[in-house]
C-alpha cells in the first residue's frame, strides 16, 4: 500500500512536492516533504471523472439536438466523447458570454450518428474548479491544493511550490495546466512566488509508474509488510512500514 500522490511525484523524479490528482472517482490533494506524506495537508474532492461524463450528459440532453440518440450513449461513449472534444477554459464566464465564438467539436458514436458540441466542451469539466456547479458545497481543486500549500512547514514550502505535480486521467483535459497554474497564482499573489506546474504528457498513469520505480528500489524492500505483522497489527500498520 502506497499512496498515490507519493507516487506520482515519484514518476516526476521528487519525493518532496504537491501532488494534485484528478482522477476517475475522487481527486486529491496531496502535500509530500522528503518522502513523507503531511496527512494535515490531504485533501480530497468528490468531483473527477465518472461524475464529469455524467455532468455532460446532462449537458447535452439540455442542448438542442437529437434526444434519442444522446440518451442512447453509453458510459464508454460518454468517456470516449469526454476525452476527445472536452477542454479546460482559462476564462470560463467571459467564454459563456461569448455565445457565438464557441468551438464546435463533432463526435461520431459508436452506431453511426454525429453529436456537436459547443459550450459543453469547456462546461463539462469546470466543476473541478466550481465544484457548485455540481451542488457540491467544498472548494475547487485549486482552493483545496492552496489550502494544503498552507500546511506545507514555512522552511519547506517554497520548495514544494516549485515541484507541484498533476497526475490522473481527469488532468489530461486541454487547459488544465494552465488553469490550474493561473489560478495558483492568483491564490498566491503578493506572497513573492511564481508558481508553476509539472503536466508530464503520461500523467494518467504516473501513480502507477511512480509505483513501478519505487518497488524496484533496493531500500523499498525494508518497508513490506508481512503477513504475520499484518495478522498482528492490523491494517493501519501500514502507515507504520511505509
Amino acid at each position: 500500500m502506497a499512496n498515490t500522490g507519493f507516487l506520482s511525484l515519484c514518476a516526476h523524479g521528487r519525493v518532496t512536492g504537491l501532488a494534485v490528482e484528478a482522477g476517475a472517482a475522487l481527486s486529491h490533494v496531496t502535500s509530500v516533504c522528503a518522502g513523507q506524506t503531511l496527512r494535515k495537508g490531504s485533501r480530497s474532492l468528490g468531483v473527477a471523472g465518472e461524475q464529469l461524463s455524467r455532468h455532460l450528459h446532462q449537458l447535452l440532453l439540455q442542448s438542442p439536438g437529437q434526444p434519442s440518440v444522446l440518451q442512447a450513449l453509453t458510459k464508454q461513449a460518454l468517456t470516449q466523447l469526454k476525452e476527445q472534444c472536452c477542454y479546460v477554459s482559462l476564462d470560463y464566464e467571459g467564454d459563456l458570454r461569448q455565445r457565438g465564438s464557441h468551438h464546435l467539436a463533432k463526435f461520431q458514436t459508436p452506431d453511426g450518428h454525429w453529436i456537436t458540441l459547443g459550450k459543453e466542451r469547456f462546461c463539462c469539466p469546470e466543476p473541478l474548479f466550481q465544484p457548485e456547479l455540481l451542488h457540491h458545497s467544498c472548494p475547487g481543486l485549486h482552493q483545496l491544493a492552496g489550502q494544503s500549500l498552507w500546511t506545507v512547514p514555512d522552511q519547506a514550502r517554497r520548495h514544494v511550490l516549485g515541484n507541484i505535480v498533476l497526475s490522473g486521467g481527469s488532468s489530461m483535459f486541454p487547459g488544465f495546466p494552465e488553469r490550474m497554474c493561473l489560478e495558483l497564482n492568483f491564490l498566491f499573489r503578493g506572497a513573492g512566488v511564481h508558481v508553476e506546474v509539472l503536466a508530464n504528457p503520461k500523467r494518467g498513469t504516473a501513480a502507477w509508474t511512480g509505483g513501478s520505480m519505487a518497488a524496484s528500489l533496493t531500500s523499498f524492500q525494508h518497508t513490506w509488510m508481512t503477513k504475520g505483522e499484518y495478522q498482528e497489527h492490523g491494517a493501519e500498520y501500514v502507515h507504520t512500514r511505509f
